[in-house]
């Protein structure tokens, strides 16, 4: 039969999962980081999932699809009751990390790190796109808490970088296009995408290259994701 139905465009999805958690019917799950739509027989169509998503990734369609089973919606409801398993984003997971200095005493010597920034504002979002330190820079495109977590963050990342910092899951913006702006309009040598390792810092890197693909240049890029721990995971 042919009926309104929720699509997913994945390319938008930053992996946030609050639309499973806003499907009442529990036809959307998080598969590899991104939302899917499991059960097409769960889906009313009535798009309760559809506010719930910052990045727009959600939208209705009129196409051929099973008719909704309520029947089989209220009996995985009712599964689910007895596991009482809430869907928990990993970025709100709360961790404690024991280090190993905390083991020990106070450190008998002090340690000095400047900082390797060189120039103002850094947020994504408030950043001039033709500021002229643009021009011929390596660019760097870090998520917020890379910074906290990666120790040694400035030398490894910051140093001779231009750096723009931003959170996909928080702003609830696409980036891109400003991306795109500054990218188009600006000689950058190359670009060096940071993240953590959470599903929803993944809107991040496919801002970042999506812009890259729009600009029309061709740009060395590469990405480093970091550990809620703070380690460099190998990719």
């Amino acid at each position: 039969m042919k009926r309104r139905i929720i699509k997913i465009d994945e390319s938008k999805c930053n992996g946030c999962g609050l639309c499973a958690a806003a499907c009442h019917e529990g036809a959307i799950d998080m598969v590899d980081g991104k939302a899917k739509l499991m059960r097409e027989d769960y889906c009313d169509g009535l798009g309760d999932c559809l506010p719930a998503c910052p990045a727009n990734a959600i939208t209705f369609e009129e196409r051929e699809a099973p008719a909704y089973n309520e029947a089989a919606v209220l009996a995985s409801k009712a599964a689910k009751e007895q596991k009482k398993a809430p869907f928990v984003c990993p970025s709100t997971m709360a961790k404690s990390f024991v280090r190993k200095h905390e083991e020990h005493a106070e450190p008998t010597t002090e340690i000095s790190m400047e900082s390797q920034l060189t120039q103002w504002p850094v947020q994504i979002k408030l950043v001039p796109v033709n500021a002229p330190y643009f021009n011929g820079a390596k660019l760097l495109v870090a998520a917020d808490c890379t910074a906290f977590a990666y120790g040694n963050f400035h030398n490894k990342f910051i140093k001779n970088h231009v750096t723009l910092i931003g959170c996909p899951k928080l702003d609830g913006v696409d980036y891109s296009e400003k991306l795109t702006e500054i990218i188009r309009n600006n000689d950058i040598k190359s670009v060096d995408i940071v993240r953590m390792e959470v599903p929803c810092c993944g809107g991040l890197e496919n801002a970042v290259k999506k812009a890259l693909m729009d600009s029309g240049k061709m740009i060395p890029w590469q990405v480093t994701i970091i550990s809620t721990d703070g380690r460099i995971i190998e990719i």
